[in-house]
């Protein structure tokens, strides 16, 4: 017996009449019970392909590539950095594994909500008696306990691999800084190495305030420090007094003092709140991918086309209208659902489609209010889920 008539089997059992003394028979109610929900969770769960891929995606992308910096920091250390730290996180929560789970999440929908028509036992599920709007539903939680959990195994291993390879000393600009530092023992550091503390670090402070004028004060020659120009002033103004090596000294303090937070918690290792809010918008993400596909391909009765479309949408359309401010359009982008998931982007992030977050203080080409943010996805969810299920109750068998 195949996969589907082994499931379907399964389903018919579950909604056959009710045993003899039982006053209600429920088969026509739109909420589906628990056989109904674990009958389609098998049906997905069996198709081996689309596991395969899932995995691989989710699981598999990761695996590799963590494992590859893992393998090429210990045979050359000193030729390849290590494996964990912020950065490695930040680029692959925000470079892989939020497009990437969309798009697998929306072929796992878009299975789900054809894979009756496609095999062709569609009607053996009406005539059942069951309610098409609970045989609709019944995906829905399937579904999301397939995709939810191998997205939380992906990201913990990302975490757990970021965690505990991160790098022993931060690099920052050139300059080694020694890891796990106090308050007061990273100022005691920084105003020993004063010049290169001023000369490197990315400082964003006003060039007119006290410790402005004493940091372009500094002459350096590596180009440019945050805002404020190195090398000397530019022809034509005017000079800047001397400072002295003591107030150096309490500058580069300073520096490290408005710097701490970001030194003990983002630059070399993710911190454990960045961490648990990046889980919580992959899973929302990849759970509207879900329900987005499911929808769209019970809507057109097919699988491929839906799927074609939506990876179209995730890595064309979107970061294309993320990428620039339209006018005209505005409303349009501010509607596409990833651009209103990426308002809820963990703050020490970069920007998935553009522009900037985060702790570099820029904002990204579109923006928009959390309350319109809110509004979008909730209304790609409901729009998606209402015309899936609207075509299934409405098809003829």
């Amino acid at each position: 017996m195949s996969t589907s008539t082994a499931a379907d089997a399964g389903e018919l059992a579950a909604t056959s009449p009710a045993p003899t003394g039982d006053a209600y028979d429920h088969r026509g109610s739109w909420l589906p019970n628990g056989a109904m929900i674990a009958t389609r969770f098998m049906e997905l769960r069996k198709r081996r392909g689309l596991m395969i891929a899932l995995v691989l995606v989710n699981v598999g992308i990761p695996v590799v590539f963590l494992t590859i910096r893992l393998l090429a920091h210990a045979l050359a250390p000193h030729s390849y950095g290590p494996a964990g730290g912020y950065d490695i996180f930040s680029n692959m929560v925000a470079g892989v594994m939020f497009i990437f789970g969309f798009i697998v999440a929306a072929t796992l929908g878009c299975t789900a909500g054809s894979v009756d028509l496609t095999e062709g036992m569609f009607r053996h599920l009406v005539v059942t008696g069951r309610s098409r709007l609970a045989l609709y539903l019944a995906r829905i939680p399937a579904g999301l306990a397939i995709i939810v959990p191998l997205v939380a195994v992906g990201f913990s291993i990302v975490c757990a691999v970021c965690v505990f390879a991160a790098p022993s000393t931060l690099d920052i600009n050139g300059v080694s800084v020694p890891a796990g530092l106090s308050r007061p023992a990273l100022e005691t550091w920084a105003a020993d190495h004063a010049n290169e503390v001023i000369c490197n670090f990315d400082i964003r402070i006003d060039p007119g305030s006290s410790i402005g004028q004493v940091l372009t004060g500094v002459n350096c020659d590596n180009g440019t420090r945050g805002t404020i120009a190195k090398g000397g002033p530019a022809p034509g103004t005017p000079v800047q007094p001397q400072v002295s090596q003591a107030q150096i000294r309490d500058a580069a303090r300073q520096v490290a003092r408005m710097d701490y937070s970001d030194y003990s918690g983002r630059f070399l290792s993710p911190s454990t709140s960045l961490m648990i809010r990046s889980g919580l918008w992959l899973e929302l993400y990849a759970s509207v991918g879900f329900l987005v596909g499911l929808g769209l391909a019970s809507l057109m009765g097919q699988r491929t086309v839906p799927v074609i479309l939506l990876i179209v949408l995730e890595i064309v359309l979107t970061p294309l209208l993320a990428h620039a401010n339209i006018p005209h359009v505005l409303n349009l982008q501010r509607g596409l659902v990833g651009i209103a998931a990426t308002h809820f982007e963990p703050a020490g992030l970069p920007s998935v489609f553009g522009g900037s977050r985060g702790s570099d203080g820029g904002s990204p080409p579109v923006s928009e209010s959390t309350v319109v943010a809110i509004s979008v996805i909730i209304a790609w969810i409901v729009a998606w889920t209402s015309l899936g299920a609207w075509r299934m109750v409405k098809r003829d068998a």
